[in-house]
């Protein structure tokens, strides 16, 4: 079988290259080693005169690179607009953020068929289609609408939120018709399959039985498959990244003080906010922690045009200068913030330099920057991760702190305990952690879910050959009017 892996955004996994969101990071070493074909986004748009869109293929390990240029009079809509101002949010519970227009939702629908088009190049007997996350939630139907008729299976990274939330967005029951063409529909978390599953059969009065759904269309296997990351990998690199010139600043800039880490694209999912000021709670109410212990805070900006975001970076800042003014000294800056990305490498030495990794996000898919800090920690003297329990990887994660990142004053005293924390209580936390992480390694998601789509692929053609008893009222694949 060879194997065709989608996203919108693709890492060519350069040394020195900055890689932002943890899809990206995820996939790299599995088209390394697997010998897929990577297509995505170049980063660039097109017009309509030009006939290739592929700007650009190359290797990447035993696999390969293909750079898509998207439509330049879809993009907008698609990426700014259905994609992250409405689905994005409305994935994450924030329902009051959507901001979406009909033009929108067509421009969505039509990069979806423009990718479909585009990956018949890539189409032999044996391939198989790996669809990742939401902006590609009609990818599949828009292939089996081309005639595709060879393995198509779609894993979504971010949370799947409750039904009543995914009915506030416009075209909300086409768009779930539409993924019933994938052969399975991987999620993070059970939470995240079971809101698919309330879905199906609350909002489509679908019947799942044992994982399966059916349709007249044939039917879909939903599962379980938690992303994980190349322990050995990451351990590795962060032992090596200690002597990086930005790690050996950093460490010798903090003069024998504690530091905590935070590491998230600039978005209003990872709790930013919330976070910073359970920091100025911290030093309110532990003075004694003031000088001893800061905090490095990077938010790589994304998605910049979109006024939420725009928003955010504005108020974030506003308060990191506020907290800084009111607890900070001449010689001592409580929060280093900065707004630019930083390599894996370099990443891999920051945490492995912090006593404390801060994974605080309002709701997340798994949250992939939490497996990193713990696998970069030094076996001998580990730091403590303080957890968002509503983060996936909490789900594994559970001897991290874990903590309500609404509920300010409780991370304020989970900060302060992991400053603290003995030893002997860190190493037993962290041993906890790393068995999970090599059990669910990322080389062992990727072969449960390629196994799980062979599987699903065998179980929809032989449910083709049996006949359906009571047809749904399913489909069309694109009703643009409605």
């Amino acid at each position: 079988m060879s194997l065709v892996v989608v996203s919108n955004r693709i890492t060519r996994g350069h040394a020195n290259e900055p890689i932002t969101g943890g899809l990206a990071a995820a996939l790299l070493p599995i088209v390394e080693k697997s010998g897929a074909i990577w297509v995505g986004s170049s980063g660039r748009v097109r017009d309509g005169v030009q006939k290739e869109p592929f700007a650009e293929i190359e290797a990447l390990g035993t696999g390969a690179l293909a750079m898509l240029d998207l439509p330049a009079a879809h993009y907008e809509g698609y990426y700014e607009g259905f994609a992250n101002s409405a689905l994005w949010p409305a994935l994450h519970s924030r329902a009051d953020l959507i901001r979406v227009s009909q033009g929108d939702y067509l421009s969505y629908r039509e990069v979806n068929a423009f990718m479909a088009r585009a990956l018949l190049r890539f189409r032999k007997p044996e391939t198989a289609f790996w669809i990742q996350d939401y902006h590609f939630l009609a990818l599949g139907a828009e292939l089996r609408e081309l005639g595709v008729d060879q393995p198509v299976g779609f894993f979504l990274h971010t949370p799947w939120a409750p039904r009543d939330v995914m009915e506030g967005v416009p075209h909300h029951r086409e768009l779930v018709e539409a993924m019933l063409a994938y052969d399975l529909i991987g999620f993070q978390t059970e939470g995240d399959c079971e809101n698919f599953t309330n879905y199906l059969s609350s909002t489509l009065d679908l019947v799942i039985e044992d994982g399966t759904v059916a349709t007249p269309h044939g039917t879909t296997r939903l599962a379980v498959f938690p992303i994980g990351i190349d322990v050995e990998k990451f351990a590795r690199q962060a032992t090596k990244a200690i002597s990086h010139p930005d790690v050996s600043r950093l460490r010798r800039s903090l003069n024998g003080e504690k530091l905590a880490i935070g590491v998230d694209r600039l978005d209003y999912s990872k709790g930013l906010i919330n976070r910073v000021k359970a920091f100025d709670k911290m030093w309110t109410l532990h003075p004694s922690l003031a000088r001893t212990a800061s905090l490095l805070q990077v938010a790589t900006p994304s998605r910049g045009a979109i006024e939420a975001y725009g928003q955010l970076q504005s108020e974030l800042a506003k308060l990191v200068s506020d907290v800084n003014g009111l607890h900070g000294e001449v010689d001592w800056t409580p929060i280093r913030y900065l707004n630019k990305g930083f390599s894996q490498t370099v990443l891999a030495g920051l945490y492995r330099t912090a006593q404390v990794g801060v994974v605080t996000p309002l709701h997340d898919g798994m949250n992939l920057v939490a497996k990193e800090y713990v696998a970069a920690q030094n076996p001998a003297d580990p730091g403590v991760l303080v957890l968002s329990k509503f983060a996936g990887a909490a789900n594994e994660l559970d001897t991290a702190l874990l903590v309500n990142p609404h509920d300010i004053d409780g991370m304020a005293r989970a900060i302060a305990t992991a400053l603290s924390m003995p030893l002997l209580e860190r190493r037993m936390r962290w041993e906890a952690m790393m068995a999970k992480l090599r059990r669910g390694s990322i080389q062992q998601w990727f072969e449960a879910f390629v196994e799980a789509l062979q599987k699903a692929r065998a179980e929809r053609e032989a449910a083709a050959l049996r006949p359906v008893l009571r047809p749904p009222n399913l489909w069309p694949l694109r009703s643009v009017n409605a």
